[in-house]
């Protein structure tokens, strides 16, 4: 059986580093050779609330070859398109690709290789590449789970290997309702990412002061309130009901909602969302696919939200250098 992690950045090369350290064999695939070479010379380089080294087998997209029987993407989902019309060449006839991105992309691939070949996995934690080859995990060791699902009622033949092998790194829970999963992520990456890259900092900074953290609030609520007119249940989190948290339907529940949000971010205080690493790297964001996907599901089922039109448009104007990320932005949601 071959394996292989697509786009193995700061998640991919951390979720590598732990496989390969159970001793299973699997492939760091990268479009970024500097990383590569780090990785084939000194290893992972694995740092933040663990610490350890671990060597791993790294290829450049070029280096490529053969078939996998499962593979792992992790690229942005913007170049799905592209990059998932050039993988289904080196997919096995019964293999599988597991999707490890943000929004709701299952049903764009499935379009590409087949709705029985495609897998959707959430994870609850998060990381950040800080140079080639060293990766830094910014959760807490007891944040490291995963929410595995399939588009499909028959589950791939390799879902139960998939499910092994993420095991060597976290808990994995099966979902039925892996859309409602897939909600419950995208609650959390439109209110806490989308902010994060608005203000610059990270998500336990941008929970902290009232200012923000209100905007935060109105991002979850449209999240809630669009998945409730449009009848999608949204999956609890690590066990914890985020409806039954966060959601408000009078002043009291709304002022229990807004104490409790830094305490539900707490164990990813330290995170950096990935849109604001990429701003920092000049490169485009995936905000069409995350707060961009509430706003057209919200058009979709007749609801209005504002706030994650607001993320969209500020996102946007930073990356074409008509802002910054700085939480003089704030002003904009006003």
């Amino acid at each position: 059986m071959r394996v292989a992690i697509y786009g193995a950045g700061s998640l991919g090369t951390i979720l590598g580093a732990y496989i390969s350290k159970a001793g299973v064999d699997i492939e760091l695939i990268n479009r970024n050779r500097a990383h590569v070479e780090a990785l084939q010379s000194v290893g992972a380089q694995i740092t933040g609330t663990v610490q350890f080294v671990q060597k791993v087998v790294a290829y450049t997209p070029d280096q490529m070859s053969g078939e996998y029987d499962i593979l792992f993407l992790m690229t942005k989902q913007q170049h799905n398109a592209e990059v998932v019309e050039m993988l289904k060449d080196y997919l096995a006839a019964d293999g599988v690709l597991v999707t490890f991105q943000n929004g709701l992309p299952e049903m764009q691939i499935a379009d590409i290789i087949g709705s029985e070949r495609v897998l959707g996995c959430t994870v609850a934690w998060g990381a950040t590449l800080q140079s080639p080859g060293v990766c830094e995990l910014t959760s807490s060791t007891d944040a490291l789970s995963f929410s595995l699902g399939a588009i499909t009622p028959k589950h791939n033949k390799y879902f139960d290997k998939v499910k092994e092998l993420l095991e060597c790194m976290g808990s994995v829970d099966v979902e039925d309702n892996f859309i409602g999963t897939r909600w419950s992520k995208l609650l959390i990456n439109a209110s806490f990412s989308g902010m994060s890259a608005v203000l610059g900092c990270t998500f336990g900074e941008a929970a902290k002061p009232k200012a923000s953290r209100r905007i935060v609030q109105a991002l979850i609520k449209e999240c809630i309130d669009v998945c409730q007119v449009g009848g999608i249940r949204i999956e609890p989190v690590q066990g914890k009901d985020i409806v039954k948290l966060l959601n408000y339907t009078n002043p009291l529940k709304r002022a229990v909602s807004f104490f409790i949000i830094p305490i539900a971010i707490r164990k990813h205080a330290k995170l950096k969302a990935s849109m604001l690493q990429d701003i920092e790297k000049g490169k485009l964001t995936e905000v069409d696919a995350i707060n961009g996907a509430v706003s057209a599901f919200g058009r979709k089922v007749g609801f209005p939200t504002p706030m994650n039109d607001k993320v969209v448009e500020i996102i946007h104007n930073i990356e074409q250098g008509k802002l910054s990320p700085s939480f003089d932005n704030l002003k904009y949601f006003e």
